[in-house]
């Protein structure tokens, strides 16, 4: 691929990953990359289907599927809805469906009421002044501005597709000025697909929106944790690359979701993983990774001083404490009735009800935490010195 980078020319290969992600967390499911030559939708329908199924397998009853106008895949529309999978997708406003809306009674038609981002807590302040659109005008620069928007909704049956879905439109009314005057009136349409009924026409327009917040994983990925540099010389490694850095923002993702709320102060400790699970990377770094610390060790113990001070210090030390709980429960001796296999010699204690000895049992227990070889399993200590070993959990930033 060939480009320009002010006046000397710049030959350099270009790429297009493909991004499924799950919008509860803003995890990355699936980011497969492509060339720079192919379209949006070119293996989208493939990886919808791995992210239904991974999401059903982890538990999730019901699965819903978003995305703009590139990713309408209507040939996968009645697949997915006999598999109870709901969609609300964007749909190019094709002339078939431009006059299906314009051919709508007006008593079809309703006014979109949008939430507002945030709600005022005490008064309203009073909004600056539009320096912009004061230039605009005096300059008698071409704006476009938007004076109304109605939504309305009917059926109709995609030419791939052999049942009919649900299409919500919007109706923006525009005016196209030039300085003080108005040039004309100009009307734009907006479709949606859904097969969800019980969702009023607003709530899928807001849903449909909510899609935008991907714009900001994507930024996240790219300046982040730079996950989408590209700094090697062939498609494959890049696409490695760009999977084992983007591992670095859901293990961040994790982190949050291992927070505890539970206790007295359940409420701010919801309102601390919720920000913690919505915080940029960049902020996640300093805040959790980036902290100076003296590690001594002493009186056979490791102590951890940390020398410097932060307000997400008591949340780091909450979700080490989690971390460590679940790490301890993990590596609890399971052990089943029959043999383990491992080549330890039998001593003379009395067998357990699961009729082992106990070096045996701490073998496998010591063998699946630190996966040592015959030199570690010599000398094994007892389970419950294996569960009180102190465990470090490192996050890397790649």
């Amino acid at each position: 691929m060939q480009g320009r980078y002010g006046h000397q020319p710049q030959r350099q290969w270009g790429y297009h990953p493909l991004l499924i992600s799950l919008a509860n967390t803003g995890e990355p499911l699936f980011l497969v990359n492509r060339s720079g030559n192919r379209p949006s939708h070119e293996g989208a329908t493939e990886r919808y289907n791995q992210a239904i199924d991974l999401c059903q397998s982890a538990g999730f009853k019901r699965v819903l599927l978003r995305g703009d106008t590139d990713f309408t895949q209507t040939k996968a529309l009645d697949d997915w809805h006999s598999r109870g999978v709901q969609f609300i997708f964007g749909i190019d406003a094709m002339p078939n469906l431009v006059a299906m809306a314009e051919s709508l009674e007006n008593k079809a038609w309703k006014p979109l009421v949008r939430k507002s981002k945030r709600s005022v807590k005490t008064q309203p302040r009073q909004c600056p002044r539009n320096v912009k659109e004061a230039v605009v005008r005096a300059r008698e620069l071409k704006n476009v501005r938007l004076q109304s928007e109605d939504v309305a909704e009917f059926d109709y049956a995609p030419g791939k597709c052999r049942g009919s879905y649900r299409f919500v439109v919007i109706r923006k009314n525009l005016s196209v000025e030039r300085g003080e005057s108005v040039l004309f009136d100009d009307v734009r349409y907006f479709f949606y697909i859904t097969n969800n009924r019980s969702m009023t026409t607003s709530a899928v327009v807001r849903s449909a929106n909510g899609r935008c917040n991907q714009e900001k994983l994507i930024g996240q990925l790219k300046g982040g944790v730079r996950a989408l540099d590209m700094p090697v010389d062939n498609l494959v490694s890049n696409c490695a690359y760009i999977v084992m850095a983007s591992r670095a923002w859901s293990l961040k993702i994790w982190f949050a979701l291992s927070l505890p709320e539970h206790g007295r102060w359940r409420k701010k400790y919801k309102s601390e993983k919720d920000e913690v699970l919505r915080m940029e990377f960049q902020t996640f770094l300093n805040a959790f990774m980036r902290i100076p610390a003296q590690v001594i060790s002493t009186g056979r113990r490791i102590v951890y001083r940390v020398l410097t001070w932060n307000q997400w210090l008591d949340v780091f030390f909450r979700g080490a404490d989690a971390i460590g709980r679940q790490v301890r429960r993990s590596m609890r001796c399971r052990v089943p009735p029959s043999d383990t296999g491992i080549g330890t010699s039998r001593s003379a204690s009395a067998p357990n009800k699961y009729g082992m000895k106990h070096d045996q049992r701490t073998a496998e227990c010591l063998a699946t935490a630190t996966s040592g070889g015959r030199d570690s399993l010599r000398h094994p200590p007892s389970a419950r010195a294996v569960a009180k070993m102190p465990i470090v959990v490192c996050l890397s930033w790649v």
